[in-house]
């Protein structure tokens, strides 16, 4: 049976709103707040835009909006608040102050959560009074189309306090899973940045370019990655297989320990990618739209088809 819960998501941004639009769908009274009054103002029809993106009906686009209040500060946001999200930009000064003043304005029992993708979760709730109730969720980008949410412990936490975090989230549609250590990264951004690392090292040693990186991934393993995870494939080749291919290639993939130098180039001459228009690749505005829109699509019908 479905707990309902009063809801304080800080920050009205591209997660806030769609962390807020999430679990006002699934029930929960939302109450959003941004330090930004232009935020909040808009943040309504952002989420409206959003949810119609997402091919929602007028009906559940009305429901969610009525269960979402905006707050003029953090403390009216969480003054009744028995669950916490802050979305904050990833800056570890703003979001020690931000947790500063919820905790100074929320019930002692209220639940609360850093959104973070990479940032250390236990600096982050380092200075609060009651350590066992904080924890990190990474809730990935766009929130309301993306399934996953890492669930992240810190030493003080509470294990039943982040199983109630991680029965909500999963409750309201997500698919949770519980990071039991807070490493940096946690687990999807180390996978990630991994493969990152080695996409970005084939080019700068001009093995191939850009465009054949990103060819490759998405016309082999990008295709059966939502199905097949890589420790799945592992046993499903077999793992005497695996190990083979180990000895084989393993010594030769990218190790250094810093960035890539030919990334930070890039980042030095203001090839910021698609925002500047180049950075591994040149980009006109309408491509990069056309990138933006088939990401969408593709959410929103591979969602359909893992439903089915």
């Amino acid at each position: 049976m479905s707990v309902t819960y009063n809801i304080a998501v800080i920050g009205a941004g591209l997660m806030g709103h769609g962390i807020a639009l999430t679990l006002a769908k699934a029930g929960h009274s939302v109450t959003i707040t941004d330090p930004v009054a232009e935020a909040r103002a808009s943040v309504a029809d952002r989420i409206r835009h959003s949810m119609q993106a997402m091919g929602d009906d007028e009906q559940t686009i009305v429901d969610a909006l009525s269960l979402i209040a905006v707050a003029d500060s953090t403390a009216g946001a969480v003054a009744k608040a028995d669950v916490v999200f802050e979305a904050a930009p990833e800056k570890m000064a703003l979001k020690q102050a931000i947790f500063a003043d919820i905790e100074a304005h929320a019930p002692d029992d209220c639940i609360l959560a850093s959104n973070t993708s990479v940032m250390p979760i236990t600096e982050i709730m380092s200075g609060l009074r009651l350590k066992n109730r904080a924890l990190g969720t990474h809730w990935w980008n766009p929130p309301h189309m993306i399934p996953l949410v890492e669930v992240i412990k810190t030493e003080w936490t509470d294990p039943a306090i982040a199983q109630t975090m991680f029965d909500l989230l999963e409750q309201a549609g997500k698919t949770p899973v519980m990071v039991e250590k807070d490493v940096p990264g946690f687990i999807g951004n180390r996978l990630q940045h991994a493969l990152w690392r080695e996409a970005i090292s084939l080019v700068e040693n001009g093995i191939c370019d850009a465009e054949a990186v990103d060819t490759v991934i998405k016309s082999s393993f990008g295709r059966r990655l939502a199905v097949l995870g890589p420790l799945e494939n592992a046993d499903l080749v077999g793992t005497d297989l695996t190990l083979d291919i180990h000895q084989n290639v393993l010594h030769d993939i990218e190790a250094r320990q810093g960035p890539s130098p030919y990334l930070e180039t890039l980042v030095a001459d203001q090839k910021l990618g698609m925002k500047t228009g180049e950075g591994f690749r040149k980009w006109t505005e309408d491509e990069a739209d056309a990138v933006r829109a088939r990401v969408a699509s593709h959410l929103k019908k591979l969602e359909t088809i893992l439903e089915s």
